[in-house]
């Protein structure tokens, strides 16, 4: 069992149904490829952490434009939809801020891979959307 750490903030069951929500809808627009709704649910300029192939640790700040390309540039242009088999750990610090941590297995065009990655989400206007992504593996593209 996985100890979340005491942030001052105990959320209630729709902070993580709301969370599970984003996530459903995101992995939806992941699955089919639609890179520009996947750029809807986010906030630019978007941060960005990974390391290296040397193991140095890596960040950018990407706007719209340079998402939608890299994202449209890894993700392809399969026929067939990706899919998603996903366990979140969300760590919430307020009722609009939450560190949300994926382990995940992918399937793309036959191939399959684990994936581990976090995202920090925020809530504006009653709605998610991510503004940082943290995955190790991805600083040489940065």
């Amino acid at each position: 069992m996985t100890h979340l750490p005491d942030t001052g903030y105990s959320p209630a069951p729709e902070d993580r149904a709301s969370l599970d929500a984003w996530f459903a809808a995101y992995d939806a627009a992941s699955g089919k490829r639609d890179v520009e709704r996947m750029a809807d649910m986010a906030v630019f300029p978007l941060n960005l952490v990974s390391d290296d192939s040397a193991g140095n640790g890596r960040s950018a700040q990407w706007d719209r434009e340079q998402f939608v390309a890299t994202m449209t540039q890894v993700m392809g242009d399969g026929s067939q939809d990706i899919t998603f088999e996903s366990t979140r750990t969300p760590v919430f610090l307020s009722a609009s801020m939450a560190v949300v941590f994926t382990d995940s297995t992918m399937t793309m065009d036959g191939q399959t891979q684990q994936l581990r990655y976090a995202d920090i989400l925020i809530k504006r206007d009653g709605a998610w959307a991510f503004q940082t992504m943290i995955q190790g593996g991805w600083g040489d593209n940065l």
